[in-house]
């Protein structure tokens, strides 16, 4: 996706973060290439700019940014249970799926359909026997070191 289509871009360690929003609500956070740091475009782009770099700073912080309503009922009921995942914690695919009376798969895919990462931290989400699994709707490559990155950012994998 061009750079243009985002209104910030924030720049993190070995990767970025592209910001998509109107000025009520954001509607898509994306994992980029490294980058350099794009000036927000807007207030909301700007504050949600600002709680990136907090979460970046300190993986303890608390999102509170508005988001557009996405996704299936099904999707909507994995991201709540995945946004209830503490911080330096994790949780299975089956063991969420368990949770929801459905299949790890379902619960895998829902989790590469999350528009809001970080926010909706669905990094925490781990393959059972202590697997990484997938990530962003990738088995490998960059976007699963940048899964290793942020659980080790959390505390959940070892430096």
């Amino acid at each position: 996706m061009p750079t243009a289509d985002y209104q910030a871009i924030v720049a993190a360690p070995g990767f970025a973060l592209g910001v998509q929003c109107d000025d009520d609500e954001i509607s898509l956070i994306e994992f980029l290439e490294p980058q350099a740091e794009r000036a927000a475009d807007g207030p909301l782009a700007a504050e949600a700019a600002r709680q990136l770099h907090a979460w970046l700073a300190d993986p303890a912080f608390v999102f509170g940014l508005p988001l557009k309503p996405a996704g299936t009922a099904f999707q909507r009921r994995v991201w709540a249970q995945i946004a209830a995942i503490p911080t330096g914690t994790t949780r299975t695919y089956g063991e969420l799926a368990q949770s929801l009376n459905n299949a790890p798969r379902a619960v895998g895919q829902a989790c590469g359909a999350n528009p809001y990462p970080l926010v909706v931290p669905c990094h925490r989400v781990v393959a059972a026997g202590g697997g990484l699994g997938g990530f962003n709707r990738h088995g490998g490559g960059f976007l699963l070191e940048v899964k290793r990155w942020l659980l080790r950012h959390e505390g959940c994998l070892p430096r």
